[in-house]
């Protein structure tokens, strides 16, 4: 089949396979399934856990993790108006959730917000340059729109797992290990999809081993409390 081709045809016959794409049901797990009082449950749950001393890198990585979440949403955002691909639109709602939790401990803990909302626009000199070398290389086709996906979510794992590993305040552990399964879950979307259309995947940030055990594996729901 012919890009130009394909390109034409690919936004229908994704709509006809992934209606739903599975991402509300994630983010209403993510979320903890319930509301209180109106907030979600895992953004309650999350906020009410005691507070503890951050170092000078927990709240570095804090303030980092808040904006590399945009990242994930304002790139997913333009690439769905360049391709109008339902999967991109669906994710960049989990990515808006995802910054949302972060949101949670940066208010939390006093700490000045660095997002500015407007899509493209960022705080952090790195993160803003890798939007656009994001978005220059996803406007070149569909399927490197796709490639980009998958990029930034083995991005956001690696360095979700870096934060991690400097932590061990519960309530932000909690929060990265529920950003993480949400990762992986967007890394299967990407990576499967563009398998079904027969292109694959290199991973450039992941171990092979690890990333096709993601990949291979069904999509993680649930709330996750003990990290």
């Amino acid at each position: 089949m012919k890009l130009k081709k394909f390109a034409k045809t690919l936004p229908g016959i994704l709509f006809a396979l992934f209606p739903l794409t599975g991402f509300g049901i994630n983010n209403f797990h993510s979320y903890g399934g319930i509301y209180h009082y109106g907030t979600p449950y895992g953004l309650y749950y999350v906020e009410n856990l005691p507070k503890h001393r951050l170092s000078e890198k927990e709240k570095e990585e804090l303030l980092y993790m808040r904006e590399e979440e945009k990242l994930a949403r304002d790139v997913y955002l333009t690439l769905y108006r360049k391709w109008r691909l339902p999967i991109f639109r669906n994710i960049a709602r989990s990515e808006q959730r995802h910054m949302d939790m972060v949101g949670v401990l940066i208010k939390k803990y006093g700490l000045k917000n660095p997002v500015i909302d407007r899509v493209g626009v960022f705080t952090n000199k790195h993160i803003r340059e890798l939007y656009n070398k994001l978005v220059a290389e996803g406007e070149k086709s569909l399927i490197d729109a796709l490639k980009v996906g998958a990029l930034i979510e083995e991005l956001d794992i690696t360095d979700l797992k870096k934060a991690m590993a400097n932590t061990d305040n519960r309530d932000i552990r909690i929060v990265y290990a529920n950003l993480m399964k949400g990762s992986r879950n967007h890394l299967r979307a990407f990576v499967r999809l563009l398998r079904r259309f027969g292109y694959d995947y290199i991973p450039k940030y992941l171990p092979k081993e690890g990333f096709e055990k993601i990949v291979s594996t069904p999509i993680e729901r649930g709330f996750i409390r003990n990290p």
